[in-house]
């Protein structure tokens, strides 16, 4: 179970490469419990199960926690450099959003980018609900924010915000949506 919340939490690869590491240790557990009492389904469903969690920790501790930590590390770097600073693409998801005011209003789900130009086109920001359940959805035209490295400002107060039309789940715009905030 504890395995089980740390791959769903989905909280980096070092949290869900564990999460894999405990999975290990409990097929390898119920194969030896298979093996001493002669459940040869039991080990044959926990050696398969072995060996997927082992590519599960190559993935997540080896290959996608050397991608997360090269992102960082560019980040990072720029943020000291006297070049522009970087933000990773995936560094989008989760970031908070708050008001004109600094009061916090959600967090970004996804960030659209233009194929054309290679431009963030809108961000979708979530706000309300608990953990997904009952969240709002509103598209965002890039130009009505600003970007920081740890969050998103908008240019407009949470009230106005709220008056944006909101986006159901499987039915986002193609295109970039107008600028339509306007300062309250």
């Amino acid at each position: 179970m504890i395995a089980a919340m740390m791959t769903a939490a989905n909280l980096g690869a070092r949290v869900t490469g564990w999460g894999f590491v405990v999975f290990t240790l409990g097929s390898i557990g119920w194969s030896i419990i298979g093996i001493t009492s002669d459940q040869a389904n039991l080990v044959a469903t926990n050696g398969f199960l072995t060996l997927v969690n082992v590519v599960g920790i190559w993935r997540w501790l080896g290959r996608q926690r050397a991608y997360e930590d090269g992102a960082a590390s560019a980040t990072a770097a720029s943020r000291r450099a006297r070049s522009t600073t970087l933000l990773t693409a995936t560094g989008f998801a989760g970031m908070p959003v708050y008001d004109c005011r600094g009061e916090a209003v959600g967090r970004t789900v996804e960030a659209l980018i233009a194929c054309a130009s290679g431009e963030v086109a809108y961000v979708v920001v979530a706000s309300g609900g608990v953990a997904g359940i009952a969240e709002s959805l509103r598209a965002v035209a890039i130009e009505d924010l600003r970007l920081g490295c740890e969050r998103l400002d908008l240019a407009i107060a949470a009230e106005a915000f709220t008056r944006l039309p909101e986006l159901t789940a499987g039915d986002w715009p193609a295109e970039v949506p107008p600028s339509r905030l306007v300062l309250a």
